[in-house]
């Protein structure tokens, strides 16, 4: 078996080039040595006289150089940590940057900012994450985008090739399903050079040898965008041009470079081949190239009859975001029930074609009209009837449906709404709920709603969001303001959780 992948040593979010830090007017930073072109993980201050043992890599180290003796020594130290650049701040110490730093930055290739007295290390450190949530947000806008689109296209006649162009166009370079010989059935975008396709073909070979693959689905979780590949053991292929020895395994997923170009490829049923060459590797690319392998499994697998199929479509469609406008057609308006089931043996015939099954648990889309009973060794979860707008909810329902089912050993638990909630009439509570949030934007809802399900808690507030106290206590202000509501007053309270519990099992929508 594959050695296990370590875990990535990056945050969950995308690195920020060090020339979008510069760019900021307000922050007046100033490069004096070293290449811009480089990228920042996240920043770390310290005036120690080897910051080394302390330095994950990748980031941005700040010191006014309290303790800054030997500037040969400190950079050295700081460049083996694998540190991106280094931020040094004039004054209290310095009224200068010492120009003995600077040659050391510039014999190291060191980027070395000067970072000027007015600007303070906090307020770069909160630049740098400002950026890095506008890159998250762009990340999965871009993801999110391709997703439906992708979705879109295995709907179309000949889906297979539609999802490689639209995957090649994202991506911006070649695509192709290929066998494990690397010989190619359909592709897009820009034929690779002799030399590329040879090496994609070394890849299929190390995710899907020619022997039957046990498990022949492809990744749910790619490897990071920006991971090295030397920490990919699971997936990381030889180089080619190297003699190395080949794998004793093969992996779902594999990666290499060659000349500039980044290789990828993703076993899929069959077994194929997801072959990818782009030009560059973008935050995204994997989690994108993951879905796209998902879509070409479902549709290169053995085919059903085409209104199964069609169904089939539907299903995979909701669950990669798609609208239920877009669904509607193919799938019908409902209502519909949402079944989850865990056991063991034969799986129960729910008389739905939509099931997504795995070995010892299933969900399922059941017409609202057709009795779910139980089955021999599986235990079931059932949602409340939904249209396609609620089927998010009822599968949020279906999943505490069965919790509640195998904690009592009941082999069918339906969802049955409870308390003072099931009391009052859905469509009335949706309205006067909408009414009474109407003055609040979706950021103070967010964070309302939050503040009212930690009891009040500032920090834990906080915590939860992502945020500083201080911005919790402005939010929460905001909206008792725009409420003109006593928020200490907790009838009040109560009636504002009761109406964004409302909004939300309306909407489909849990923030």
């Amino acid at each position: 078996m594959p050695e296990p992948t370590a875990p990535p040593a990056s945050p969950p979010t995308p690195p920020i080039a060090l020339t979008a830090l510069l760019a900021r007017a307000d922050l007046g930073l100033r490069q004096l040595a070293g290449p811009a072109e480089v990228s920042i993980r996240w920043v770390h201050t310290s005036e120690m006289a080897d910051p080394y043992p302390y330095l994950l890599g990748g980031e941005l180290l700040m010191t006014a150089g309290v303790q800054l003796a030997d500037p040969e020594r400190y950079v050295s130290r700081v460049v083996e940590a694998g540190a991106a650049a280094l931020g040094f701040g004039v004054a209290p110490v310095y009224d200068a940057v010492p120009a003995a730093l600077v040659q050391a930055c510039a014999r190291h290739g060191l980027p070395l900012l000067e970072v000027p007295p007015q600007t303070t290390f906090s307020g770069v450190a909160r630049a740098v994450w400002l950026l890095m949530a506008r890159a998250r947000e762009d990340e999965l806008r871009r993801v999110n985008e391709t997703q439906r689109a992708l979705a879109a296209a295995a709907s179309r006649p000949a889906p297979v090739g539609a999802v490689l162009r639209v995957l090649a166009g994202r991506l911006g370079g070649w695509a192709a399903l290929a066998t494990p010989a690397g010989s190619v059935l359909d592709a897009a975008g820009g034929e690779p050079s002799a030399a590329v396709r040879d090496a994609v073909g070394r890849l299929a070979g190390v995710v899907a040898p020619e022997a039957e693959i046990p498990h022949p689905a492809p990744p749910r979780n790619p490897p990071g965008d920006d991971e090295p590949a030397a920490r990919r053991t699971r997936g990381s292929a030889p180089d080619p041009g190297a003699g190395g020895s080949p794998p004793k395994a093969h992996a779902l997923t594999a990666t290499d470079t060659l000349g500039g170009t980044h290789l990828a490829a993703y076993a899929l049923a069959g077994p194929r081949v997801l072959a990818l060459a782009t030009p560059r590797r973008a935050p995204g690319d994997h989690t994108i190239a993951g879905v796209a392998a998902v879509l070409l499994t479902l549709l290169t697998a053995e085919r059903q009859g085409a209104d199964v199929a069609a169904r089939s479509a539907a299903l995979v469609r909701l669950l990669l975001g798609g609208t239920p406008e877009e669904s509607e057609p193919l799938l019908g308006e409902g209502p519909w029930v949402v079944v989850h089931a865990r056991g063991q043996g034969a799986p129960p015939d729910l008389g739905t074609p939509l099931v997504d099954a795995g070995e010892q648990h299933l969900r399922a889309l059941v017409p609202a009209d057709r009795e779910v009973t139980t089955h021999p060794g599986w235990t079931l979860g059932v949602s409340a009837p939904a249209a396609l707008a609620g089927l998010a909810v009822a599968d949020t329902q279906a999943a505490r449906a069965l919790e509640r089912a195998e904690a009592t050993r009941t082999p069918l638990t339906r969802h049955r709404p409870t308390g003072f909630g099931a009391l009052m009439n859905p469509e009335e509570a949706a309205a006067y709920a909408h009414h009474l949030l109407a003055p609040l934007s979706d950021p103070l809802r967010t964070t309302l709603r939050a503040w009212l399900s930690l009891h009040g808690s500032w920090d834990r507030s906080a915590v939860a969001l992502g945020v500083h106290r201080n911005t919790v206590r402005q939010r929460i202000g905001r909206a008792a303001a725009l409420l003109g509501v006593d928020l200490d007053d907790m009838d009040v309270r109560t009636e504002l959780w009761l109406a964004l519990r409302s909004a939300e099992s309306h909407s489909g929508h849990r923030e």
